[in-house]
Formats: structure tokens, sequence, C-alpha cells
């Protein structure tokens, strides 16, 4: 059965154009001009991934709280924004609302297409069993459980919803606790290509996420200039 990518975009010529190519490429794709069409979908059958524009009609962050909910439904369910908004300050919204990668329109088709297959290589990747005798599939550290398997992080028996991004950045460090990872390092493990604001504003969501959590949560540390670390 064929993966299906929802497009939530309010220019019909636009969205009918990455319509086509992601059917080319062997996507089923369902279009939605505005928010509320989209949720009712949504609430029906949720889709394999969202790709969202900011700007959805009248509605100038419509994008922006359709995100909100959508993640609080699926809290792994891959989501790209999609967009001509380029603003740090609106990456960074995305980016904390809990999309896994932040795309501008000028993107060419080949490259969107590229990190849309990025996305379902990871989701894949962790849905697919692996060998019981693998020292990837489960970690523990401390208070941290990581199970590759079930895509769960708990920490000190509580689940910790990440978003797939967040999940491999996590699973980065605390496979290797003390060992500093870099920004190149933490992007090819979560397969996406991210600067460094872009980098820091899913630490500091995943930083978040643990201290709701556990006030004293320290164990993912700054190593400045060179990157971060898991300390136990």
């Amino acid at each position: 059965m064929s993966r299906h990518i929802a497009i939530v975009e309010d220019e019909i010529a636009i969205a009918e154009n990455y319509r086509d190519a992601m059917v080319r490429q062997g996507f089923s794709v369902s279009l939605y001009s505005n928010r509320p069409a989209a949720m009712t979908a949504f609430q029906q059958k949720l889709p394999d991934l969202a790709i969202i524009d900011i700007g959805l009609g009248d509605e100038i962050e419509g994008g922006f709280d359709l995100c909100r909910d959508l993640r609080a439904m699926a809290p792994t369910l891959p989501i790209i924004f999609l967009t001509a908004r380029d603003s740090e300050f609106d990456i960074v919204s995305g980016l904390r609302l809990g999309a896994d990668d932040y795309l501008t329109k000028d993107i060419s088709q080949h490259h969107m297409l590229a990190r849309v297959t990025a996305l379902f290589r990871r989701v894949e990747a962790l849905s697919t069993p692996q060998e019981s005798a693998s020292s990837n599939a489960v970690i523990e550290q401390g208070l941290l459980t990581l199970n590759m398997d079930r895509m769960s992080v708990h920490w000190n028996a509580q689940p910790v919803d990440l978003t797939i991004t967040e999940l491999w950045i996590v699973h980065c460090l605390a496979r290797n606790p003390g060992h500093v990872k870099n920004r190149q390092q933490l992007m090819d493990a979560a397969n996406v290509v991210l600067d460094d604001n872009t980098i820091t504003s899913h630490i500091k969501r995943i930083r978040k996420k643990f201290v709701q959590l556990d006030s004293n949560f320290s164990a993912i540390q700054t190593a400045y200039g060179m990157g971060y670390r898991w300390e136990m």
C-alpha cells in the first residue's frame, strides 16, 4: 500500500504541482486548502505524513495552529512545513510546535521529494523490528529508557512524547554518553539538513519535554562551540 501524504496549501496550483510530483513517485496524496477541512479529515483518518503551509486563507498562522493540533493527536506523525516564509522566527516557531522539517518554497521538487523520502526512511527504521541482540534497539542510561523497536522514550518510567526528529537526536546522544556530537553528526542521525539555529531549537524543545517531567533534568549538556553530549 502506498504512503498517504496530506498537503495543506491554499494556493491550488502550487498544491497540484506538489501532488503530481509525489504521485509520480508512487505516493497517494490528498489536498486541503484550509485548516478546518484538513482537521476534519485528520480526525477521521491520519495521513502517513503531513505537509503544511503556514498561511492558510484568512488565517495568517493557520498552519501553526494545525501543526499544534495535529501534533497533539499524533506525537510521532511526520510533519513538514513547506512555506514561503523564511524568517528565523517562523522557522524556530515551526520547529517548537513539533514539525520534523521546515522547507521554503524555493526548494526544488527533487530536493523536496528527497526530504520526504528521508522522513519515511526514518519512520521505517523505527518500525522495522531489530535483532534482539542489537545493542542499539534498547538504550538504558540512568533514568532514561529508549526503545527504538517501539519508538518510545521514557524518563523515570514516564513517557516522553518526542517527534521523529527529536527521537533520533536523543538516540544519537544517549547511545554514546559523554561523547560530544556536533551539528553534522546530529543531522546525519536524524537524516535532515538543518542549520545551527534549527538544531538549537530542537535541543531546547527536547530539554523542555524532559524538564516538564523532571525539573532537575540536565542530561543534555552543551559543549560550547562543539555540540552537545549526554551526561548522567
